[in-house]
């Protein structure tokens, strides 16, 4: 009888208890085992062109790049690997920013363990997993309908390119433009770069109002209401 394959996953979190769960989690089924797991982009590459995995399962905040810069080099390294989204971030500001990027399917760490588990297995058969809520969302938008808008400051979001929105959350964590510069291997020149066009995108006048934005998307509007 042939052995029934086991899809080799490799884990790219920030949070050791997440990644623990994770671990118990896949543990209990005998078609998944987790092969790596590391908290950065760049380890997570190191581990890709090692021993390269069936999957990824990725969150959107790292430590250095996000989650979005991370699969848009993995997609240049391995376009076959599959690559799902767990995250506590609103799928409806970044699911289709992943989906772009070269995700395979996005899950909200608020959903219940069987729904990860659905997911799972659904993109390593070949399909995309999204919420019901998001497909319909992407349908309409496909289909030329007015897609709604959950307030002002998602809709200055959406204007944003992905790295102009990894720079905006790293701003509203309270980092200076050096240290930004630092974290994303980028000159200060083009982290200032980047603050004057999100400035420009949310018509802000000043560095303060700039803060005051980001602390609150941070604090607020990231994060996918209970």
């Amino acid at each position: 009888m042939t052995a029934k394959k086991v899809s080799r996953i490799i884990v790219v979190d920030d949070h050791p208890v997440v990644c623990n769960g994770l671990r118990q989690l896949i543990a209990d089924d005998s078609g998944l085992s987790i092969c790596g797991t590391t908290d950065n982009a760049g380890d997570c590459i190191t581990l890709v062109e090692k021993t390269p995995p069936d999957m990824l399962l990725v969150d959107i905040s790292l430590n250095g790049p996000d989650g979005i810069e991370l699969i848009k080099q993995i997609r240049q390294i391995n376009p076959h690997v599959v690559i799902l989204i767990f995250s506590m971030h609103d799928e409806e500001l970044y699911a289709e920013r992943a989906l772009t990027a070269g995700a395979n399917g996005y899950v909200m760490k608020q959903e219940d363990p069987d729904i990860l588990l659905k997911a799972i297995h659904q993109v390593l058969d070949g399909e995309i997993f999204l919420s019901p809520a998001m497909t319909s969302r992407l349908l309409k938008r496909i289909g030329g309908s007015r897609v709604p808008r959950n307030g002002e400051l998602k809709q200055c979001i959406e204007k944003l390119s992905d790295r102009e929105l990894e720079v905006f959350e790293l701003i509203g964590h309270g980092l200076s433009t050096r240290r930004i510069a630092e974290k994303l291997n980028l000159s200060a020149k083009t982290i200032e770069t980047y603050r004057m066009h999100i400035k420009e995108k949310f018509e802000l006048s000043d560095a303060a109002e700039l803060s005051h934005h980001a602390v609150h998307w941070v604090e607020v509007g990231s994060k996918a209401s209970p």
